[in-house]
């Protein structure tokens, strides 16, 4: 299968937008424990997270540490560089140890771990793909590292625009696993993520459209030096 093949560039857009989406939502994720880290006495339902203040702030801090991760193993995917493959392996399977230990400790304490699980099901799913593409039929033409950096540009567009949908949408999307006594406290920082879920949606655009172009010129290119 070749590198350049449509097979191939489609496997390493669904892996590049997935792996983004996962950055993106455990970055969100970390955050959105906020409240529960360091206002447990202030919900009823965390009310029992108290004595374990310490352990949640520490998983805010990773979570976000780790949304950061894979967000920039992202930014190397597109790029094509050499240790992009790994650095999303490790995101992947970090998020996953620690998510998995988030969901019991969650469960333990309250009888509930969401949104959390949704975290950590992305990012089995993700992990999941990025193990069948190390399969080395399909590696041969989706390898990160011998991919055009330019090429990749629709797909990091994807995920930068999906992201800023998933921004702009959060505190709808979540609001199921954040209302209690008919208040939804996810949606907060409004100001905050309807600024950043707009940059995201633009840089997508602009990512996209370049992309799309040299696509279109590459095509142009190739169909004159056949008609030469």
């Amino acid at each position: 299968m070749s590198t350049n093949s449509f097979f191939a560039k489609f496997l390493r857009f669904i892996g590049i937008v997935l792996m983004g989406l996962t950055g993106g939502f455990t970055l969100l994720g970390g955050v959105g424990t906020t409240c529960a880290a360091l206002f447990p006495t202030k919900y009823e339902s965390m009310a029992t997270l108290a004595p374990f203040q310490w352990l949640y702030i520490l998983f805010v801090i990773v979570g976000i540490a780790i949304g950061v991760w894979g967000i920039w193993a992202t930014i190397k995917l597109v790029r094509g560089t050499t240790d992009s493959y790994r650095m999303s392996i490790q995101a992947l399977v970090t998020g996953v140890l620690v998510g998995g230990i988030h969901i019991y400790f969650s469960r333990m304490l309250r009888g509930a771990s969401m949104p959390v699980d949704a975290v950590v099901y992305i990012t089995v799913l993700t992990l999941a793909v990025f193990l069948i593409l190390r399969i080395p039929y399909l590696w041969q033409g989706v390898n990160f590292t011998r991919g055009n950096p330019k090429s990749n540009l629709p797909a990091g567009g994807a995920a930068a625009i999906m992201l800023g949908l998933l921004t702009l949408t959060i505190q709808h999307t979540m609001a199921s696993t954040h209302t209690w006594g008919s208040v939804n406290y996810a949606d907060v920082f409004n100001t905050s993520m309807t600024g950043v879920g707009v940059l995201l949606l633009l840089l997508g655009a602009g990512l996209w459209i370049s992309g799309v172009n040299i696509w279109g010129i590459a095509s142009r290119l190739k169909v004159l030096e056949r008609g030469a």
